[in-house]
């Protein structure tokens, strides 16, 4: 995977400002240390750019934080609720994550990966 696929397949990505040819580098680095391609195989460039997305958007979320004079780096899950004045409103955040996947629920890129991750390199099952 090249910045130049991941960003032809995430064009949410394409600002090469917020999101830079080196970290989209450094997390695919990462990811081809992690993920096996003989349980990949062929959804090898998919789960890896999945994660590289996933941990772009959780830089991103930190930058943004930073910028705006928090900490960087926070960790705090979804938001299920929130309140101003007289309007509420809540979402059930457990109908799309998944239970025992925690920090791969902060995003919906982790999400989708995590999906992938449980089901990649399952194949049948022989008695």
């Amino acid at each position: 995977m090249t910045p130049a696929t991941f960003r032809a397949a995430f064009p949410e990505f394409a600002s090469t400002t917020d999101y830079p040819d080196v970290q989209i580098n450094l997390w695919a680095s990462v990811a081809g240390t992690m993920l096996s391609e003989d349980r990949w195989y062929d959804l090898l460039d998919t789960g890896t750019m999945l994660f590289t997305a996933h941990h772009l958007t959780i830089g991103a979320q930190d930058q943004k934080s930073a910028a705006a004079g928090g900490a960087p780096g926070k960790v705090s899950g979804p938001m299920t609720s929130k309140a101003v004045d007289k309007v509420s409103a809540s979402y059930d955040s457990g109908a799309v994550t998944y239970e025992g996947a925690g920090f791969w629920n902060m995003t919906a890129y982790g999400v989708r990966f995590y999906q992938l991750a449980m089901m990649v390199g399952a194949g049948g099952i022989q008695l």
